[in-house]
């Protein structure tokens, strides 16, 4: 088992028993237990009864935060057309090229958190597989990221919109926002997750599908919610 921090111990011990919180109440007390001189980040977690496995219980997505992550986000475009380079780099990507892009990546460059590829470049996109692929940085036309409109794409990403996806343990990790956001701003973010997991439920799931969620921030404990209630509510 992980050996805790005196701060993480100290934030259980005050906590006491473990019980299922309402979702506002867990957005307070992940606040109140952010208790590290940085921001930290608030995090939902969540266990759902599908199995990776099969491609017909894959669960995954993009979803526009209301009020974004807090934090700024790196994102690269694979294009080749000079319009589209130019609209990417406009809003705000990093980096933007054809095969110049792939070979700074094939040499080990992925200082960046999102990746948007112009169809006609996913030919040469595909070789960065193995890079790209275990990061979960490569381009999807599920998640929105492959698409002539690059441009807009990247704005899209950088005011808050996230992926996510199920690993092969059948878990989950969406970033919701910062400890400095209020706690309605992170209910907000988080209701709306929930919902769209929730409604990412494959139809060959059977039985339980949101088994657990837990919001923790990066340094503080973690708090967890009833899945019945967060199903109701934001289903």
């Amino acid at each position: 088992m992980p050996k805790q921090s005196k701060r993480l111990r100290a934030s259980y011990e005050k906590l006491g028993e473990t019980r299922l919180y309402p979702i506002l109440e867990a957005c307070k007390l992940v606040r109140e237990h952010a208790t590290a001189k940085f921001d930290e980040t608030v995090e939902l977690a969540f266990f759902l009864g599908v199995d990776p496995r099969h491609a017909d219980q894959m669960v995954r997505g993009a979803i526009s935060l209301p009020h974004g992550t807090g934090r700024d986000v790196r994102v690269v475009v694979f294009c080749q057309q000079e319009e589209q380079i130019a609209a990417a780099k406009e809003a705000g990507a990093v980096d933007a090229g054809a095969e110049d892009l792939v070979k700074r990546v094939q040499g080990g460059w992925t200082d960046f958190d999102a990746a948007v590829a112009a169809p006609d470049m996913m030919g040469q996109v595909g070789r960065l597989g193995k890079i790209l692929g275990p990061r979960g940085l490569m381009p999807s036309p599920k998640a929105g990221t492959v698409t002539p409109k690059v441009g807009d794409a990247v704005a899209e990403i950088r005011k808050g919109k996230i992926e996510f996806r199920v690993d092969k343990n059948a878990n989950i990790h969406v970033p919701v926002g910062k400890a400095s956001f209020t706690a309605e701003q992170l209910q907000e973010n988080a209701g709306t997750v929930i919902g769209a997991i929730v409604k990412a439920r494959p139809a060959a799931c059977k039985g339980t599908y949101l088994k657990s969620c837990t919001m923790s921030s990066t340094m503080g404990p973690g708090f967890r919610m009833d899945p019945a209630v967060l199903v109701s509510q934001f289903g």
